[in-house]
């Protein structure tokens, strides 16, 4: 299986070293560098229609970059499309969902495809949805953050409530819903007015066991202060 390896403490590369045959798939213009044994080419995993829904899911491009060692062993490094931290994730007994842009690259048994939620709800009270990408097979998968990466580990009996827009990914093992407000307790207007004056907006409460992956940074909120 290709070695990933996280180079750098300060917005990192990814290194990835292949053997002869080997495969690796990772997001469009993530690629760096590249040796010569190695055959870059664009890839639409998992057809058309995947492809488009993982757009909506977490803003992954169209076409992927496919990168093979074909003519021996070779080494590349890739990088996120924003700043920020890297998380190198083993997928198989464990499987993650993943947020908005999250996705970095995989091993070529590790299948990201788009879920769909009800989203009807979501500003009702308590549960809703959104498209979000899941993960499928085994091997690695490698996500990025803006700013700095926090593994969170979930107890059960112990809800945690994130901010939306600081969530990467997540234990699929977790039970969350989406909220829009961090109190259950105000009904619909009081949730959406607590929501507006605290400015947390959407958030997402976890239970059970399990892992999420944070970063210290909300892309949104930075954009927007940006823009102030």
């Amino acid at each position: 299986m290709p070695t990933f390896t996280i180079t750098g403490d300060i917005d990192p590369f990814l290194h990835v070293s292949l053997r002869k045959g080997e495969t690796i798939f990772c997001e469009s213009n993530a690629m760096v560098m590249m040796e010569d044994a190695l055959d870059l080419t664009g890839s639409v995993q998992g057809g058309v229609l995947q492809a488009a829904m993982r757009r909506l899911a977490n803003g992954e491009s169209f076409f992927q970059q496919r990168i093979e060692a074909k003519r021996g062993d070779g080494d590349c490094l890739l990088s996120p499309a924003t700043p920020g931290s890297i998380q190198i994730l083993d997928v198989g007994q464990k499987q993650y969902y993943l947020s908005d842009g999250a996705y970095v690259a995989a091993t070529a048994n590790v299948q990201v495809t788009a879920r769909m939620q009800n989203i009807g709800t979501a500003l009702f009270g308590g549960t809703g949805g959104f498209f979000i990408g899941q993960t499928s097979g085994s091997g690695q998968l490698v996500v990025s953050g803006f700013g700095s990466l926090f593994v969170l580990d979930v107890e059960q009996g112990k809800e945690v409530m994130v901010d939306n827009g600081h969530v990467v990914a997540w234990d699929s093992a977790l039970d969350y819903e989406l909220a829009a407000s961090t109190s259950r307790d105000k009904g619909l207007l009081g949730n959406l007015v607590n929501s507006v004056t605290s400015g947390e907006g959407i958030v997402l409460r976890f239970r059970g066991k399990g892992a999420v992956v944070l970063c210290s940074r909300n892309r949104s909120a930075f954009g927007a202060a940006l823009k102030a």
